[in-house]
């Protein structure tokens, strides 16, 4: 049986729709042990009011952090905080959840720009890559207090939030439902982040693997997705708890079926 989720746990893009899910779900599930950074843009705008309140109802484990993932400086500002509080501890679990899509879905070619396209990659590549870089010496010191060379999501982790339209192979099947080129790119690019991570994190014994949450009715999915956020979040932690060695580097959804690239 695998070990339930706890520790020190981040996750990015918390304010709404899979992340705030996320919150609350590793708020309730977890053990008095645990504690949860919830990152966004604006902890103290309206936008974050339900994070707040989630917070006071769980006083003492919810921590709001401020984080922009596509500017350089909030990242490393949030680093700073997280450190600074976590104290000797590490962080045991780095949840890359914020992610952004532009132009407006279905995005076809015609509607797409540079713009567009640096803008997503900003906030959907380069910004798990910053956070998996700096947040690096907490994930060591994470895995560095356990003994052995498994890996779990308990000891020391990141799960990089990436999608089925990032699968080149799988490309066929779902450019139908919107071509969204920056959107696909991005996550394609964070993938193969997903698989260099991994490789170059083994040595230290930190897990990283990426995760299709599925088609959520969010903000971002629109109101035709096939699961609310609590059936997504849902399978993804009976998912994570059960992730190991095995599981370092690749794709699965949020029932831990694998998705080819």
């Amino acid at each position: 049986m695998s070990e339930k989720l706890g520790g020190n746990i981040l996750v990015t893009g918390s304010n709404r729709g899979i992340g705030l899910e996320l919150v609350k779900q590793l708020a309730e599930k977890t053990g008095a042990e645990a504690h949860i950074y919830a990152c966004c843009r604006q902890p103290e705008g309206s936008g974050a009011e339900t994070l707040r309140n989630l917070a006071t109802q769980h006083p003492g484990k919810i921590t709001l952090i401020k984080l922009d993932v596509s500017n350089e400086d909030s990242i490393s500002a949030a680093v700073q905080a997280v450190s600074k509080q976590i104290g000797a501890g590490g962080l045991n679990l780095l949840i890359n959840n914020a992610g952004i899509t532009k132009p407006a879905v279905p995005a076809p070619l015609s509607a797409t720009g540079r713009k567009e396209m640096m803008e997503v990659y900003e906030t959907n590549v380069l910004g798990p890559f910053l956070l998996g870089k700096m947040f690096l010496p907490l994930l060591q010191r994470a895995a560095e207090e356990d003994k052995g060379d498994q890996m779990s999501c308990r000891r020391s982790a990141i799960i990089n939030m990436s999608s089925i339209i990032s699968s080149i192979e799988k490309c066929n099947e779902t450019f139908s439902m919107a071509q969204v080129y920056p959107y696909r790119i991005s996550k394609a690019g964070l993938n193969m982040l997903t698989c260099c991570q991994a490789l170059d994190f083994k040595k230290d014994n930190i897990l990283v693997t990426a995760l299709h949450p599925g088609w959520v009715r969010t903000d971002m999915g629109g109101e035709e997705g096939q699961l609310s956020t609590f059936e997504s979040v849902d399978g993804m932690m009976n998912v994570m708890p059960s992730l190991s060695n095995k599981d370092s580097g690749l794709l699965l959804d949020w029932e831990g079926k694998r998705i080819p690239w």
